[in-house]
């Protein structure tokens, strides 16, 4: 894919190199490692809120006995209280604490896909707040694969409640900085470990109804859950006014400044679509790009990257289209196989409008 852009920028804002163990904006940032995360560990056990790499995005932790501070993330992030909360847990004797009951469908899940980025759906045990679950009989939980993370949650002694470490509506932070632009000043702390290796949320799997349903999609694809289940998982829509049993279904999530359109249909009328409004934003001197999937490597060899190399990626590139002062982002449809269906839910919910040719 050939990159368009109606503006040409030649200054490349550069990212902040962060030292040890800093303070920033009345955040401590803590680098990767054993001792940081027995401090950040420490923070929590306190009641404060610290933001923490996993291998999908970074969560903003607090511990499941501490209800002020769960109160105090509805809040930092500007969040729905009727968004539920997803629960993370450092091993399986921490899932009695959580759920009221484990099917033999997710035991065969578990063995499979835990640690990593699967969330799952069951009834939740009568210790788990209702504000955790916003009020519904069910309670999200999964194990991440991260160092950091189990390190973290082992620490504390019992399981963290996580949503993304970002402002509602935002683009979810893959990095340290990412947080740091979103919520610096407003939590106490942020453990950095790098870029996350996935970069959108976790697969998020009700097992609650008389069939698996996929409420959220994400690192985990609906193929590699039916090759385990044996059985067809379905992808629900939600449209009610009431709790949504997972996060990112009812609200507008992973939005840019910038007004971002979704162009879908046929390839040649998207290009050409494409090709006209970017020449109609300049000829306007709207500052526009194309939510560009094309690498150096793929420009040599003409085949695109994979979808896992899109997913680690998009939501680092609409942040960075921030900081050019990006009005307009263009992006095209991707087949919705794989990983690919997540990426392509992301940006619906980001998008201002879907534009189909």
């Amino acid at each position: 894919m050939t990159q368009h852009t109606a503006r040409v920028i030649n200054k490349q804002p550069q990212e902040t190199v962060h030292r040890p163990n800093r303070r920033l904006q009345g955040t401590l940032l803590f680098k990767g490692g054993q001792k940081s995360a027995f401090k950040a560990a420490a923070i929590l056990s306190r009641g404060g809120l610290v933001a923490f790499p996993t291998e999908t995005v970074y969560g903003l932790g607090a511990t499941i006995d501490q209800i002020p501070t769960i109160n105090r993330i509805f809040a930092v992030k500007g969040r729905p209280a009727d968004n539920p909360l997803i629960v993370h847990i450092s091993d399986r004797e921490q899932l009695d604490r959580v759920v009221s009951y484990i099917p033999p469908a997710a035991e065969c899940l578990m063995d499979r896909f835990w640690p990593g980025p699967l969330t799952l759906v069951l009834h939740r045990s009568p210790l788990i707040p209702s504000e955790i679950s916003a009020g519904l009989p069910t309670v999200a939980v999964r194990m991440p694969a991260h160092p950091l993370a189990l390190a973290l949650i082992r620490a504390t002694g019992v399981p963290v409640v996580a949503p993304s470490a970002n402002l509602s509506g935002r683009p979810s932070p893959t990095t340290a900085s990412h947080v740091l632009e979103d919520l610096a000043c407003k939590i106490e702390a942020v453990l950095d470990g790098g870029s996350c290796r996935i970069g959108v949320e976790s697969t998020v799997l009700d097992l609650t109804a008389d069939r698996p349903v996929i409420l959220r999609p994400g690192g985990v694809s609906r193929e590699e859950l039916e090759q385990v289940l044996g059985a067809t998982v379905d992808h629900a829509r939600w449209g009610g006014e009431q709790s949504p049993p997972s996060p990112g279904m009812k609200y507008r999530h992973y939005s840019p400044k910038g007004s971002l359109l979704l162009i879908t249909g046929s390839r040649e009328r998207r290009r050409k679509l494409i090709t006209s409004l970017l020449r109609y934003y300049r000829d306007c001197g709207i500052p526009a790009q194309l939510l560009n999937y094309v690498t150096r490597r793929s420009r040599l060899t003409g085949s695109m990257p994979g979808e896992e190399y899109l997913a680690r990626r998009l939501y680092g590139k609409l942040r960075h289209y921030d900081l050019l002062g990006i009005k307009v982002i263009l992006a095209e449809e991707i087949t919705q196989e794989g990983i690919g269906l997540a990426i392509m839910n992301r940006l619906r919910k980001a998008a201002v409008r879907v534009i189909r040719v």
